[in-house]
């Protein structure tokens, strides 16, 4: 991908309405734990949340897009008032034109935030007119995709990370 001046980062991110993100390894450390029940638990990171709530505040919401179909996902989004949830995408490129449906949004008005190879089409998309960003451990598959690598691991801080370089482009 080509790198984008800072000016140009600084347009795109006064742009932005929504960050799209995938959970398992953005928003989590893409650690699990089973039981005989199946998944337990997810770990999630309280600065992630306060990353979500900092953006809301300054008019950007936030949605989760994953292939998971977890409830534990969903207690979370509803923790964090997220207003869309979109869970068992498998094709998440597939899934754009809903999102930009259901919200109204062009895709420059969209940022994205992935970690791995599931996240690669969506984000050579969006990085077209909006912004993207992978964690600082995510694949190598995404890193070439991404307009902002963060200097924290997912489930780490990554997703905050990433929201405090928004707001501080949109303040520059």
């Amino acid at each position: 991908m080509q790198s984008l001046s800072l000016a140009e980062l600084t347009q795109r991110a006064l742009r932005i309405k929504l960050v799209i993100a995938d959970n398992d390894g953005v928003f989590t450390d893409t650690g699990v734990y089973y039981s005989e029940r199946g998944e337990e638990l997810k770990r999630y990171s309280i600065r992630d949340g306060m990353g979500v709530e900092r953006l809301r505040n300054i008019g950007i919401e936030t949605t989760i897009m994953t292939g998971e179909v977890s409830p534990s996902l969903k207690k979370r989004t509803e923790k964090l008032r997220m207003p869309r949830l979109y869970l068992g995408v498998h094709d998440k490129l597939s899934m754009l034109d809903t999102v930009l449906a259901d919200t109204g949004l062009q895709r420059g008005d969209l940022a994205y935030i992935g970690d791995d190879v599931n996240d690669v089409a969506i984000m050579e998309e969006i990085a077209r007119e909006g912004l993207t960003a992978c964690p600082r451990d995510a694949t190598v598959f995404v890193q070439p995709c991404s307009h902002y690598q963060a200097k924290a691991d997912g489930g780490h801080g990554a997703f905050r990370d990433f929201a405090e370089w928004l707001i501080a482009l949109r303040n520059s």
